[in-house]
């Protein structure tokens, strides 16, 4: 029989050498095996026609294809003549690539199994099969092939044992799967999982799964187009060779969101000459002692290798906390690769032979090279200084860049404008931020709208010229100094309420055209342990990400001293403090933290902080420079009662600005322009609120004739 596929043109020489029809192939050879078994049931071939009119179609399309000799009566010449006949095929096919004979060697499948699985997906591709198998099993309503159905059919004479043993590995490969586990084991039903069966069939589409994504070898990007820095390029040139060998069997990529690392997975899967299969996590990963759960394990393995792909694993891991990277099972041989944040950590044997990369965010060069790409033909004159001005992650560049472009021409333009890149990076911030923090409108201020003392003005220039230039300074310090340095900026505004704190990081964020936003720690504080450091990791890592100002308001909630441990809730107190410490340290970005109680900030967070300046209340002339700030230019309050106010009414800022707001408002009532009465109406009244005497004296004859809401307020004072 071995020597007659050799002589003849093989039966099926007209399939074309594709997947699909490999599939084809196969899907035959069970068939011819259902057809057999069903004759057997029914006595002749005849009758089994008789019973199910559509299996003769079958019986039709292979007539002159499988020899006629091969019947019921020689169950074993059949298996042999199919499994040769597909491998004569295969031999004689120029496709690379055939999920089904991936699968088969990799996983050391034999034919019996192959043509197992492709009858529990009969249904699949012929519904008419239902009615076969519900007839067969004389099981109202059970459609599909039972257990016992199929291992009644492949038995090898009287014995189970091995076609039990075939169904049971086909189940751990993700292969097949049970239904109706609760009934006797026979009575089980058998389905091959859709997501698989299209694979197997040579369907293939980026969006596989909501967590498993393919990217074929041609839309991967190649290692010599990536923008990298030189001593990680030339680490990439040997890393394909070291992953092919199995001198390593996995590549860790670490950096921020959005920076490159799934891209540098794929450049390294196209350099194997493979696509990815890109497999996400939303979930948090579990803790320490658990290992990944769910079914992204079990199938994993096995899609990679019928879809000749590199397994990419993202993970999104919580600060202290590990993954395990368990065995992806027989089905797959190679490498994987790992994509992680900066946090976290992974366990596993692939694991213990990992390479790690880490992907930083990118120099001002190179972000320079990336704005040139993502805007492509687009001219902007204000290349050099958006390069500078954004501190983006590369991702993060050419979602920009798109928004950007549509911002110019929304405004006539051909070219981008740094106006255009801040709107389109504010779009990026609002959709990612908004939820963990709020936006403060920073306006158009400057340093002039502030009014402070002259050692205030010296530090916060100072702090300004240090954000300014907050990536070239590690190049201009020692190289002991330069080695523990990144570009983060922390500093730490400290003063009783109501003396600017707010403001000045408002002027900052507006002198260095940044957005700024305010930390609100009732999204972040949360009672339950370790939920706390989880979320203020999630935004420290998106304002390094976006390159926006951190504003961590009241700052002392969180930056309370650590305290003796007297109990467990102490315990965790101090670990929250601790990875807060950890986490400044390491950040990145530029964050500003306010405190009205300087002296309960925890000495190991003043040291860490780069600026620390002390807002104290305002002195007589300042208070006359934030009067004229805040009451507006047609007012016609007069100078010696404003003179008066600014010297003899000890306000701090945020008072002046009440007082001023209360005027207004008053002003606005009686249809004027805010006037003296209006004015001392608002000093009172921030007096009365804090509970103390006016030292204003009170001049009644100059508020005769004034509007009746401030004579109201007059008589009841």
């Amino acid at each position: 029989m071995m020597q007659v596929l050799e002589e003849q043109e093989h039966p099926f020489a007209d399939f074309a050498a594709t997947p699909a029809n490999h599939f084809k192939l196969y899907v035959f050879a069970a068939v011819a095996r259902v057809i057999e078994q069903v004759a057997q049931s029914f006595e002749t071939i005849e009758a089994a026609y008789e019973q199910f009119p559509f299996l003769e179609g079958y019986g039709e399309e292979l007539e002159g294809r499988a020899p006629a000799h091969l019947g019921c009566e020689d169950e074993r010449g059949a298996h042999e003549w199919w499994q040769e006949a597909i491998r004569s095929w295969e031999e004689g096919t120029t496709e690379t690539h055939l999920p089904l004979r991936a699968l088969r060697d990799t996983a050391a499948l034999d034919h019996a199994a192959m043509t197992l699985l492709m009858c529990a997906g009969l249904i699949e591709e012929d519904a008419r099969f239902g009615l076969l198998f519900e007839t067969m099993q004389a099981t109202p309503g059970q459609h599909r092939p039972t257990y016992g159905l199929l291992s009644a059919w492949w038995r090898e004479r009287e014995d189970c044992r091995a076609v039990r043993a075939r169904l049971r590995e086909l189940h751990e490969l993700g292969l097949v799967e049970f239904t109706g586990t609760d009934a006797p084991r026979t009575e089980w039903s058998l389905h091959a999982p859709p997501l698989l069966w299209d694979v197997l069939r040579g369907e293939t589409r980026e969006r596989l799964a909501p967590w498993a994504r393919y990217h074929a070898p041609a839309a991967l990007a190649p290692l010599d187009a990536l923008i990298l820095p030189a001593e990680l390029g030339a680490q990439l040139e040997v890393i394909p060779a070291l992953l092919a060998s199995g001198e390593a069997q996995a590549l860790i990529v670490r950096g921020p969101h959005h920076n490159g690392r799934r891209t540098l997975a794929g450049a390294v899967a196209r350099a194997l000459g493979r696509g990815v299969l890109e497999i996400s996590n939303s979930e948090r990963a579990s803790d320490a002692n658990t290992s990944a759960p769910d079914e992204r394990w079990r199938l994993a393995g096995t899609l990679a290798t019928l879809l000749d792909a590199l397994p990419v694993f993202v993970f999104d891991i919580p600060p202290g906390e590990t993954v395990e990277l368990p065995p992806l099972g027989a089905a797959y041989e190679g490498a994987l690769a790992v994509v992680l944040g900066k946090q976290g950590g992974v366990r596993g044997e692939a694991a213990e032979r990992a390479l790690t990369v880490t992907l930083e965010t990118p120099t001002r060069d190179a972000r320079r090279l990336h704005w040139l790409r993502a805007l492509g033909t687009r001219a902007t004159p204000d290349l050099e200084l958006i390069s500078a001005r954004f501190r983006l992650t590369g991702g993060n560049i050419r979602r920009a860049a798109t928004l950007a472009v549509a911002y110019a021409a929304l405004a006539g333009r051909a070219g981008v404008t740094v106006a255009d890149v801040q709107q389109a990076s504010r779009a990026l911030n609002r959709q990612m931020l908004d939820t963990l923090a709020v936006r403060i409108d920073t306006g158009a201020g400057d340093w002039s709208h502030l009014a402070a003392n002259a050692d205030v003005f010296a530090e916060l220039r100072n702090l300004e010229s240090r954000c300014r230039h907050r990536e070239q300074l590690p190049a201009h310090v020692g190289d002991a100094l330069a080695c523990g340095m990144n570009a983060g900026v922390r500093a730490l505004f400290s003063g009783t309420s109501g003396t600017g704190k707010t403001l000045a990081a408002r002027l900052l964020a507006a002198s260095l055209q940044m957005d700024l936003y305010r930390l609100d720690l009732s999204t972040v504080v949360n009672k339950y342990i370790g939920e706390t450091e989880k979320n203020l990791n999630q935004i420290f890592a998106l304002a390094e990400e976006l390159d926006v100002i951190l504003l961590l308001d009241e700052g002392d909630a969180l930056l309370t001293q650590r305290t003796d441990v007297g109990n467990a809730n102490d315990r965790y107190a101090n670990l929250e403090t601790n990875y807060l410490l950890q986490r400044l340290e390491s950040f990145e970005g530029i964050i500003v933290v306010t405190t009205n109680a300087g002296d309960r900030i925890d000495n190991a967070f003043q040291r860490r902080m780069d600026v620390s300046i002390n807002f104290t209340p305002p002195d007589s002339a300042e208070r006359w420079t934030i009067w004229q700030l805040h009451l507006p230019h047609s007012h016609e309050v007069e100078p010696r009662l404003l003179e008066e106010a600014a010297r003899r009414c000890e306000l701090t800022g945020g008072q002046i600005r009440n007082a001023v707001l209360h005027a207004s408002s008053l002003a606005l009532e009686d249809g004027g322009a805010v006037t003296s009465a209006h004015f001392e109406a608002g000093v009172r009244r921030e007096y009365r609120k804090a509970g103390a005497v006016c030292p204003l004296q009170m001049r009644r004859d100059q508020h005769r004739g004034s509007g009746s809401v401030v004579a109201a307020s007059f008589n009841r004072w």
